[in-house]
């Protein structure tokens, strides 16, 4: 498995999403899905303090414990852990949720350590500080930031006294979803040496190859489930239209929809790693194996079919 930099860490290019742990996983299976991922070479897990209910970094913990030394593991902070908390990223809660996260993981240091969603500018200096006393006392090795655009990197980057800064960001991106190429976020990266970490890199489902365009969702599945706002997005003429595009180009080539889409993103030198979700070793192995060298001639077509 190829691996590339978020600062000091070396990430595998494939990641594991650890939203499913908790929620739709148990300790079996979340075990089964995290040991899978170190035999296929993925060594990078990212998680929440919120996801499962707070039960996805006491899952990931149990299920690294005798194999601590060989994964990177990414939590995240901010959002609140219980119903109606409001988002806080002061240093005096900064403190008491990386302790928190520390004890459901059973871990003496977090890898990388992100701040969940953007907070107010005018307090990020603050949150950067605490950030860095928490790396000087080996709580944290780098950090990063999720749901940030360019403007708000360049931000972060000026702040330079807190003596810290962000290593990675982690944003919405994939062949349906292309808004971190227009907000300046991937040309911040490229300048400000930052990682992307891009989620849904199969777009809620539509670019595992398993959903027709053209036919009745699949019970049960998360463009089932979404709430219908979403779904009017999701669902929406365009998507199925960049869809049937998509199929045409997997049919064409050979290459199946779920290896266009890993091996599209991890062609991008701002990426540091693609984050998937796995409910179950064989996806696990699947997504491994799913990134692949592809030619000028196949990304222009991915390019021109997505625009």
């Amino acid at each position: 498995m190829t691996r590339r930099a978020i600062g000091s860490l070396d990430v595998s290019l494939v990641g594991i999403g650890c939203n499913n742990f908790g929620a739709r996983l148990d300790q079996d299976g979340t075990s089964a899905v995290v040991h899978a991922a170190l035999d296929a070479g993925i060594n990078f897990f990212d998680t929440a303090d919120i996801y499962g209910n707070t039960q996805s970094e006491v899952l990931l913990g149990v299920a690294l414990r005798e194999r601590r030394d060989e994964a990177i593991v990414a939590t995240k902070f901010g959002m609140g852990t219980a119903p109606g908390t409001e988002f806080r990223t002061d240093p005096e809660y900064v403190r008491l949720a990386i302790e928190a996260s520390l004890k459901r993981l059973n871990m003496s240091t977090i890898d990388l350590y992100q701040l969940h969603l953007p907070s107010d500018p005018m307090n990020l200096l603050d949150t950067l500080g605490v950030l860095a006393e928490l790396r000087d006392e080996g709580k944290i090795r780098e950090i990063g930031c999720s749901n940030f655009d360019g403007a708000m990197l360049r931000h972060a980057a000026t702040l330079t006294s807190a003596g810290i800064t962000f290593k990675s960001v982690q944003d919405q991106y994939s062949l349906l979803y292309r808004t971190p190429e227009h907000d300046d976020t991937l040309a911040a990266c490229a300048e400000l040496g930052v990682g992307f970490l891009p989620y849904y890199p199969l777009a809620n489902g539509w670019l595992t190859g398993k959903f027709d365009p053209d036919a009745p969702l699949v019970e049960g599945t998360r463009l089932a489930n979404m709430p219908v706002e979403r779904q009017g997005v999701w669902m929406s003429d365009e998507i199925r239209d960049r869809v049937r595009r998509l199929r045409v180009i997997s049919e064409q080539t050979g290459i199946s929809l779920l290896t266009l889409a890993f091996s599209w993103l991890a062609k991008k030198p701002e990426v540091s790693s693609v984050i998937a979700g796995a409910s179950n070793p064989d996806q696990v192995r699947a997504n491994a194996a799913a990134v692949v060298d592809l030619s000028d001639d196949v990304r222009r077509l991915l390019d021109d079919a997505t625009a």
